[in-house]
C-alpha cells in the first residue's frame, strides 16, 4: 500500500535516518528525492528508492538549504525530537514549501516514555541526591498545533495515537 495518492515533483525526507520512509514511495508518488539527515554515516547508508531519482544530504534540520517555495512535500519520521529550534525549523519547512505543499511528519509527544522517566528520576534521586533528565522532553499536542501555527501552517490536522 502507499501512503501518498497525489503526485509530488520534488520531496524531503528530513532525518531520513536508513530510509524507511523512501522505501514506501514509488515513481508513481514523487519524481525526485532529497533525503536529508544531519549524520553524513547514515546518509551513506540510507536505502533508496529504485524508482525515484534521489540526492542524499547531510543537511542540520535547523538550517534548511531550500529556496522559497520550491518543495512539495517534507516528510519526516521520529526525527523532530532531536531538533533543538522547531519553531524556527518549521518556519524554514513552511518557506521552503509551495502554497499547496504538504509536511507530513511524525513525532513522540507529551507523556511519551513517562514512566521511564519517572524511574530514572527516582533511582537517580536516591542514589545521587539529585537528578538530571537523561530523555529529551517531548512536546505536547497542544504545542505542537500552536508551532504550526505560529510557523504559517493553517490546514493543520494532527493526529494523536496512544499505544
Amino acid at each position: 500500500m502507499h501512503i501518498l495518492c497525489r503526485k509530488f515533483s520534488v520531496c524531503v525526507e528530513l532525518g531520513c535516518g536508513r530510509g524507511h520512509v523512501a522505501k514506501h514511495l514509488t515513481c508513481e508518488n514523487v519524481e525526485k528525492m532529497f533525503q536529508c539527515d544531519m549524520s553524513s554515516k547514515l546518509t551513506e547508508i540510507t536505502q533508496v528508492s529504485e524508482e525515484i531519482p534521489t540526492v542524499k544530504m547531510v543537511v542540520d534540520e535547523e538550517h534548511l538549504p531550500f529556496a522559497e517555495n520550491s518543495i512539495e512535500i517534507f516528510l519526516s519520521s521520529l526525527s523532530f525530537h532531536w531538533i533543538n529550534n522547531i519553531p524556527s525549523a518549521l518556519q524554514q519547512i513552511h518557506k521552503s514549501l509551495k502554497p499547496d505543499g504538504v509536511l507530513i511528519a511524525s513525532m513522540f509527544g507529551g507523556e511519551t516514555l513517562f514512566e521511564l522517566r519517572s524511574s530514572l528520576q527516582l533511582a537517580e534521586t536516591e542514589r545521587e541526591g539529585g537528578f538530571v533528565p537523561h530523555i529529551s522532553p517531548f512536546t505536547r499536542i497542544r504545542d505542537m498545533g500552536d508551532l504550526l501555527n505560529g510557523a504559517g501552517f493553517t490546514m493543520l490536522t494532527i493526529v494523536s495515537i496512544y499505544l
